[in-house]
């Protein structure tokens, strides 16, 4: 396969016996040890952060024990539902949001709401209302070779509020949705739940303006700054919604307004710091970043330290929708862009589904493409691919078949970006 490849583009065509190049280092969490290597004007903030996440986790953990406490059975976890979630339809006529069935949602979204002030991830909202004792999130059993991949410091407390797969931004978005149709005292109780959602994203949010995967924060790869599947980006463009107290948004007070400008301000220039930059010239961005060195980070096994093209791509559309164009943002959109469009891979395909007991395979096609490799090497610029036993190789064919079968390692999504690019850059 290494042959056919090699003669399908220059990218892939590498030495006899250079397929795995090392293994995925795991990245640390964010502990109270690690802030002595900030500098000390520095730390106070960041002890403040760790002290506030501690006891809302703590405070977490003891409402739902006071709940359990008188009941005569623990209440079986919630249903899983769609990666992503659902059953929060945006996509309905306004008048919809004042009806039966979507308030009859929104009760169950508000229900699950964390004492905290977050959500969990992947549960269908149209499901029924939690129940006194039950879990606020989903408890699923991670399969045999799956489990390696996800570090918590509790293993039985997991994602108990986040931003991933658009937990937490989606619920406020309808919420805010449901209010906005309910200006009178029946929407209270989602305004309500919706300055609290808001409220819990601001304090979630790191003082140097990123966000972890999970907040409380839990250990692990879920510590670092997270740019994984727009998490950041979409935290951040709610953000800039609540501040312009427009549409939807019209409940925030002058106060919460200005917090959450500040806070996509915040967010803002943490992806311009973040954007790595090797031998003098910028390039694009990791899928995470370390909270504290803003250096690229792994996450699970298979997802090594690398450039990755796909969060990258989002990063970009997202600085090139900001109100004020900076020579910061400028310079950092042209960087990224040129440096996507220099490493698209033509001549080769990528197929969505797998075909056979072989699994997906990569192939030669001429005059196929573009496509993006979701990883590139820092060092090399080059494709990589990750396997659950942390290797990371240069050939995806040779990955394991479930994991080949498993992840997105190709994407066009930054045709998208190149494409709005030439209009914002004429603009």
């Amino acid at each position: 396969m290494k042959r056919l490849l090699a003669a399908a583009t220059l990218t892939f065509a590498l030495p006899a016996g250079a397929d795995v190049i090392g293994h995925m280092a795991p990245p640390e969490a964010l502990t109270e040890a690690r802030l002595a290597t900030l500098p000390a004007g520095q730390r106070e903030a960041w002890r403040a952060y760790l002290a506030r996440s501690a006891a809302l986790m703590a405070a977490d953990k003891a409402a739902l024990v006071a709940e359990r406490r008188s009941l005569p059975a623990i209440p079986p976890s919630p249903a899983a539902g769609p990666s992503g979630g659902g059953g929060m339809p945006m996509d309905q006529p306004a008048a919809w949001y004042a009806g039966p069935e979507a308030r009859r949602i929104a009760d169950t979204v508000v229900s699950f709401q964390t004492p905290a002030g977050g959500w969990g991830k992947n549960q269908d909202r149209a499901g029924p209302p939690r129940r006194r004792g039950q879990s606020w999130v989903i408890l699923e059993k991670l399969p045999a070779y799956a489990a390696d991949d996800i570090k918590l410091l509790d293993a039985v407390w997991r994602y108990v509020g986040t931003i991933d797969n658009n937990a937490t931004v989606a619920e406020l978005r309808f919420l805010a949705r449901v209010q906005a149709q309910l200006p009178g005292t029946e929407g209270a109780p989602y305004r309500a739940a919706l300055d609290k959602g808001v409220r819990y994203l601001l304090a979630a949010q790191y003082p140097n303006g990123g966000w972890p995967q999970i907040y409380p924060i839990q250990g692990g790869y879920h510590d670092a700054i997270t740019f994984n599947d727009g998490a950041i980006s979409r935290t951040a463009t709610l953000m800039l919604d609540v501040a312009a107290r427009k549409g939807d948004f019209a409940f925030a007070s002058p106060e919460l307004a200005a917090q959450a400008a500040a806070a996509a301000a915040r967010a803002r220039e943490v992806i311009l710091r973040t954007q790595v930059v090797i031998d003098g010239k910028r390039t694009i961005w990791g899928q995470q970043h370390d909270a504290l060195t803003l250096a690229p980070v792994g996450a699970r096994n298979f997802e090594p330290i690398a450039l990755s093209s796909d969060e990258s791509a989002d990063l970009l559309l997202f600085l090139m929708k900001q109100p004020e164009r900076s020579p910061e943002v400028r310079a950092a959109v042209a960087a990224g862009i040129a440096w996507l469009e220099a490493h698209a891979l033509r001549d080769i395909a990528w197929p969505a589904k797998a075909t056979g007991p072989e699994g997906r395979l990569l192939t030669a096609k001429p005059g196929a493409g573009p496509l993006w490799a979701r990883f590139y090497g820092l060092d090399t610029g080059k494709p990589v691919f990750g396997d659950r036993d942390r290797a990371i190789h240069t050939d995806v064919n040779d990955l394991s078949v479930e994991r080949r079968n498993g992840y997105s390692w190709f994407n066009t999504a930054p045709a998208k970006a190149i494409a709005a690019y030439r209009k914002w850059a004429a603009g």
